[in-house]
């Protein structure tokens, strides 16, 4: 019985190689984030001509308020995927509608580490998405109710009545919805 195992042990560890991850790329639109894997020929081809307009609707946090909102860092990823197929960020028309706990990210640092005691890790991200042309929203009903004036919150950030309003008006005008 011992000896089955001098079989299984090593087809085991072989079948993980086979298996294992590969390496990401770091992104061509937004180096430090969204990183992704190449898929050099995908069966369903991807337009590089049409235009995506898209809205990422975005109301999750992390419950650690020192990591990366992983569901913001989509919208890195989304830009940086499509770039390393080949599609020109000119053709990605992308907006970030923010509401609910997803909207504490939009404080600057002294304001996030008021309140959650660390410093604010998604600020360099909106800077980011906002340098490459991501439209940042903030739902003006949860800016209200959580206090998240003007003076608190980044400058990147547009307010909007509400997110819904943001997400009918967007949609209206053929954007995608992505929602997370």
């Amino acid at each position: 019985m011992r000896n089955i195992w001098l079989l299984v042990l090593p087809a085991l560890f072989w079948s993980q190689l086979n298996y294992a991850q590969q390496e990401r790329i770091k992104g061509a639109v937004i180096e430090n984030y969204g990183p992704t894997y190449a898929v050099p020929q995908p069966e369903f081809a991807t337009n590089l001509d049409e235009t995506y307009k898209v809205v990422f609707d975005v109301s999750n946090a992390p419950e650690d308020p020192s990591a990366v909102n992983k569901w913001i860092e989509t919208v890195a990823r989304f830009l940086n995927m499509h770039a390393e197929a080949g599609k020109k960020l000119e053709t990605m028309d992308v907006v970030l509608v923010l509401h609910g706990n997803a909207s504490y990210g939009l404080l600057q640092d002294s304001f996030y580490e008021e309140k959650f005691g660390v410093s604010n890790p998604n600020i360099e991200l909106f800077k980011a998405l906002d340098t490459a042309g991501v439209d940042l929203i903030l739902c003006g009903q949860t800016a209200k109710h959580r206090n998240l004036t003007k003076e608190r919150r980044i400058a990147e950030v547009t307010l909007s009545l509400s997110a819904m309003t943001a997400l009918i008006q967007l949609q209206n005008n053929n954007y995608t919805l992505i929602n997370f």
